[in-house]
């Protein structure tokens, strides 16, 4: 007998792996199946998940004579491998992964067994009890199968068996082996019915996983573009200090040559004053410019995860990049990058897709509003086995138990055989109605599901505007700063030209050392301008690339 249960249960998984439901891809139908090692593994083997956070990556690709030596591209690798914001963007998606797994656990099938055994005794009131203290034994066994299909279709298949032995003298099979077979199913025939229905929780999650890869899109090129960002502050930072190093000599220049004039009685000890507070003035500059220079570096190393590592926590930091002025003068068709942007922005295929979302739920909300009306079948066939014990009478004449007059073997497989040649079948089928006379649950939730539309439609109608209005400012913001580059060379070229002017009068003695220092610094002020303007243009054309959704493929990035 165990044997048998064995093989059945056996048979009945065979069984579930043949009906599961599979629509479409399975990708994400990744659940293991009983009973195969992975599903053992699963279910009884299985370790808790220790979370390890790993090292920085790839940093040593970029060491070059004991400093990370890092273009924009090299730079870019690294924080898409280390920046810790990322990688927690790219964990929240693994939720909605998992709904859609979820989503199928409705068309999983269900396997039970079970198995009791009872001993009783009990004593007796009257001789047709067969005995003076009734012992029974009893042990019924079962074992079902039952799973929902893609049509509404619910349906069970079991087995049932019970063995039981007494000590009456009236029983007639001692053992008695009786066995049962049943199959019950439920097909609903207005709710609930057909695949395009119950798929809807499936491709639901399918819909919300597409629009948390749109939203980890959006926040990946935010946090890239803010990555960006910070590199060109270190540029700017690193140019900026240059400028004032430049300065510094230059007035150092000065301030010795005054000096010189001074021991040489060609100037005045009064006007020695003025070259000492401006070269004392800019050291101070110099001074603030490294710090700032330390402060955009260290922002640096946080987005691409070398502060994470103590080796490189303090690692000088060359970027090869160099600010050059623009040399694209070509106008920007404005409606174009438009509609570029209203193609590939992240955030606004999010919010059109809530409205397919939307458009799911209605059709959700509007199967509830029917009225369930199932069709109801069943059919079982049961058999019955044992050792019979076969008397002439259930008293004798005097008044006690007969005797047995024969005893006929029998056993399980006499059970088994009437059951499965369905000798003693039972079958019927039925309709059931049930028929809410005042359903207000699935009337508002059909109502909610309505206005979720419309406020997804004109959510998408406002993303709509802002990304014109994004765009258009963004392009603007590109042309000014073209046009503040030019600017900022002609101030510069100017500026030049004025130092080398007030130099030659003061050496011809026409002018004095204050015009020369107001000179010097409306250079140094020029050329900080044109750095400036230079990384400005540059912060610009990023946030055009970023408000248009190409960032990621202008910079080559695949997000998997």
């Amino acid at each position: 007998m165990r044997l048998f249960l064995t093989f059945a249960l056996i048979a009945a998984a065979a069984l579930g792996q043949q009906t599961e439901f599979t629509p479409g891809s399975t990708d994400y139908l990744n659940a293991p199946r009983f009973p195969s090692g992975s599903w053992l593994r699963q279910h009884f083997d299985k370790p808790v998940p220790r979370v390890e956070l790993q090292a920085p990556m790839r940093l040593p690709d970029f060491l070059i004579n004991n400093r990370l030596e890092l273009s924009l591209r090299s730079y870019l690798e690294l924080v898409l491998a280390n920046n810790t914001d990322i990688q927690i963007q790219k964990l929240t998606i693994e939720t909605q992964r998992n709904a859609i797994t979820r989503a199928f656990a409705p068309f999983d099938p269900v396997a039970t067994a079970s198995f009791r055994s009872t001993r009783a005794e009990s004593p007796t009131n009257d001789a047709l009890a067969g005995a003076a203290t009734l012992n029974q034994l009893t042990q019924p066994f079962s074992l079902g199968y039952q799973q929902t299909l893609e049509t509404g279709t619910q349906y069970n298949v079991g087995f049932t068996a019970n063995k039981s032995s007494t000590n009456s003298a009236f029983a007639n099979f001692n053992p008695a082996l009786t066995s049962g077979l049943n199959a019950n199913f439920t097909q609903p025939l207005l709710r609930n019915r057909g695949a395009a229905v119950n798929r809807l929780p499936i491709v639901i999650a399918k819909t919300r996983f597409r629009s948390a890869q749109y939203n980890l899109t959006d926040q990946v090129m935010r946090l890239l573009q803010a990555a960006e960002l910070a590199y060109w502050a270190v540029i700017e930072a690193r140019e900026s200090l240059k400028v004032q190093e430049q300065a510094l000599q230059l007035f150092d220049t000065l301030l010795k040559r005054s000096q010189r004039e001074l021991e040489l009685g060609a100037i005045s000890p009064l006007e020695i004053y003025q070259p000492q507070q401006q070269y004392a003035s800019q050291e101070v500059f110099v001074t603030q410019a490294r710090y700032r220079l330390a402060q955009a570096e260290d922002a640096l190393r946080r987005q691409m995860g070398a502060d994470l590592d103590p080796q490189y926590r303090s690692m000088a930091i060359e970027l090869t990049e160099t600010v050059l002025p623009p040399t694209d003068d070509r106008p920007f068709d404005k409606e174009q990058i438009v509609e570029v942007a209203m193609r590939k922005r992240p955030d606004l295929r999010t919010a059109l897709n809530n409205i397919e979302i939307d458009d799911l739920s209605l059709k959700q909300a509007k199967n509830s509003l029917l009225p369930d009306l199932s069709l109801t079948g069943t059919y079982t066939s049961s058999g019955r086995g044992g050792q019979f014990f076969q008397r002439t009478n259930v008293f004798a004449g005097d008044g006690t138990s007969s005797s047995v007059t024969n005893v006929i073997p029998g056993g399980l497989g006499d059970a088994l055989s009437q059951t499965f040649q369905f000798t003693f079948p039972t079958y019927g089928f039925g309709l059931t109605l049930r028929l809410p006379i005042r359903d207000r649950r699935a009337q508002a939730d059909f109502a909610d599901a309505t206005v979720s539309k419309r406020l997804n439609s004109l959510r998408a109608r406002t993303t709509e505007q802002s990304i014109r209005l994004e765009v258009l400012n963004a392009v603007n913001q590109v042309e000014n700063s073209r046009a503040s580059v030019k600017l900022a060379q002609v101030r510069l070229d100017f500026s030049q030209k004025r130092v080398e002017a007030e130099q030659k009068r003061y050496d011809l003695g026409v002018t004095t050392i204050f015009f020369v220092i107001q000179a010097q610094n409306d250079l140094v002020s020029a050329q900080a301008d044109l750095v400036q303007q230079s990384v400005q243009y540059r912060r610009n054309l990023l946030g055009l690339q970023r408000v248009t959704g190409q960032l990621l493929e202008d910079r080559g990035v695949v997000i998997d």
